[in-house]
């Protein structure tokens, strides 16, 4: 095991090279950051914030890149509206975003993937209305509902004060595309969605049935050449469970629970308050990396070097995966960079890792080192106006 800590370690740059990040916040906006590594020189590296969209506002809460169709779609939560809304946007170069249209859906959109053949559905995991939505985004300029469903609880959750309702958290693809998973806080399940061959209509089939109180938030899956896992993130019990998945004949999936362990890792304490967030894999999928909020389990220099007041952080935890058991080993415990890592991403090389802290209004881009899996020293940071909620690559 790697002792907890920050860790110095070495990145490979590009030279002169940028890279843009998008950010959604609860004030209403979707600002593009330009993140620059000058070569050889990456304490030098900054992060500046080069256009502001409002498009998605109020409440913008999840970001979805299209890469390959230059498109990006966000998920307005409607925290102070009677429903929520999907934009889509053209992305450019420059970082500035074009809006092609917006829908009004089910409040509480939080989550979004893009889905079937052609990649033309969005599906939306909807927390405050106890929802899921899937839309045609065949034409990104005229986004349009295809179905939807609404959940009751015929009672609250073993944690009534945050199971009182159906809560879809994410909606997240298993690695054959063939089925849409949403774990649903709120009902201790993970729903299951099979969508058609070839098309963009889903069948409802059997949940994963957790245990009482764990609170599925997100979800990550790891396919080898032998077997498919599923790891799962327990927001209120601060769990991850392990499951290897079986596809059976009847288009219905099967979960054989291989472990449950709490987010710090096997046999370690998870600090009282603590509420864990977003799961991923790395690019590689040699490890899995988790973030946990409200622990104040760090303090770390000040990012602004005139203030000599230490900023408390929360953390990020990285495991190693064994491929043939599904299996995780503690790796590292790091601090996120400031409080409530609501969302991270990991690029693509996987070298860096970007954290958006809600509590702070903060993101910060951390060194990852692509072989050990650790986290290193921060490379930038940037202030982002009200309550950060997602931050990805535009990549």
């Amino acid at each position: 095991m790697i002792p907890v800590g920050l860790l110095s370690l070495s990145l490979a740059v590009v030279p002169s090279s940028a890279a843009l990040l998008y950010v959604s916040s609860y004030a209403g906006t979707i600002t593009t950051l330009s993140l620059t590594i000058p070569s050889g020189n990456a304490s030098s590296a900054t992060l500046e914030a080069i256009s502001t969209s409002d498009g998605c506002a109020p409440s913008p809460a999840w970001l979805t890149l299209d890469y390959p169709n230059s498109r990006l779609y966000c998920t307005d939560e409607g925290l102070t509206t009677p429903n929520g809304t999907v934009s889509s946007f053209q992305t450019s170069d420059d970082g500035s975003l074009v809006q092609l249209d917006k829908i009004d859906v089910i409040s509480g959109p939080v989550s979004a993937v893009i889905y079937g053949e052609g990649g033309d559905g969005l599906a939306l995991a909807q927390y405050g209305g106890s929802s899921f939505t899937t839309l045609s985004i065949a034409d990104a300029a005229a986004l349009t509902v295809l179905q939807s469903e609404t959940y009751k609880l015929s009672q609250p959750g073993s944690n009534p004060s945050r199971q009182e309702a159906s809560h879809p958290h994410e909606a997240l693809l298993d690695p054959t595309g063939d089925y849409i998973l949403v774990p649903d806080l709120g009902a201790d399940l993970v729903r299951i969605f099979k969508v058609e061959e070839g098309g963009l209509e889903w069948t409802s089939v059997d949940p994963l049935v957790t245990v009482p109180g764990t609170g599925p938030r997100h979800a990550a899956f790891l396919a080898t050449d032998e077997k498919t896992f599923m790891y799962l993130v327990g927001e209120l019990a601060n769990t991850i469970t392990g499951y290897e998945v079986v596809y059976n004949s009847n288009s219905t999936l099967s979960f054989v629970e291989l472990f449950a362990i709490n987010t710090h890792g096997e046999g370690e304490t998870v600090p009282k308050g603590t509420t864990a967030a977003e799961i991923e894999l790395s690019p590689d999928e040699k490890f899995l990396v988790v973030s946990s909020r409200g622990e104040n389990s760090f303090t770390i220099p000040n990012f602004d070097p005139t203030n000599s007041t230490e900023i408390i952080s929360d953390a990020i935890i990285s495991f190693s995966l064994d491929h043939a058991t599904g299996g995780l080993t503690h790796v590292q415990t790091a601090p996120s960079g400031g409080r409530i890592p609501r969302q991270f991403s990991i690029n693509k090389a996987g070298d860096m890792v970007a954290i958006g802290l809600q509590s702070d209004g903060r993101v910060v881009v951390v060194k990852r080192d692509v072989q050990t899996g650790l986290l290193g020293n921060f490379l930038a940071s940037a202030d982002i106006a009200g309550e950060v909620t997602a931050v990805i690559f535009d990549e």
